[in-house]
C-alpha cells in the first residue's frame, strides 16, 4: 500500500467484487455504463510488475465481471479490455488497473479498429 494512492485507499463501498489479490470497482469516469476497473490490492505502478498470481486474480475478476455485466445488461454485445502502462500511454493513476469496457451496438458510429483508436487516425484500416 502506498500513502495517498487513490486505489490503495479505495472506499470499500465501491468494490463490486474481489478475491484475495484484486478488486473490481465501477470506473469513476466511465466511458460506457458499467465500465469496470480491476485493481491489484498490492501497490505496483504497471501491469508489467504484476506477479503471476496477481495476473490470474485479475483475469478471474475480468471473467466474472464480464459474465455479470452481460447478464445485468442484455444490450452489451462486446467488451474492450485495456491497460494504460506509463504516463506516455495515458496512465494517470500510477497504480496498475485494467479497464473492462462494455460495448453496445451503436455506441460509436463505427467500432472497427477498437483499441487501435488510442492514436487518432490509426484505427481506420
Amino acid at each position: 500500500r502506498e500513502s495517498g494512492c487513490v486505489f490503495c485507499d479505495i472506499d470499500s463501498k465501491r468494490v463490486v467484487m474481489e478475491n484475495a489479490l484484486a478488486v473490481a470497482v465501477r470506473d469513476g469516469y466511465p466511458v460506457t455504463p458499467l465500465h469496470t476497473l480491476l485493481i491489484p490490492k498490492r501497490h505496483t505502478d504497471t501491469y508489467f510488475n504484476l506477479f503471476s498470481s496477481e495476473l490470474r486474480a485479475i483475469e478471474q475478476l475480468v471473467d466474472s465481471q464480464r459474465t455479470e455485466i452481460a447478464a445485468q445488461d442484455r444490450t452489451v454485445g462486446g467488451f474492450n479490455i485495456g491497460i494504460n502502462a506509463g504516463e506516455v500511454a495515458g496512465q494517470t493513476v500510477m497504480h496498475c488497473h485494467v479497464h473492462l469496457i462494455p460495448r453496445r451496438a451503436g455506441d460509436v458510429p463505427n467500432p472497427r479498429g477498437g483499441v487501435r483508436h488510442t492514436i487518432p487516425g490509426r484505427g481506420n484500416y
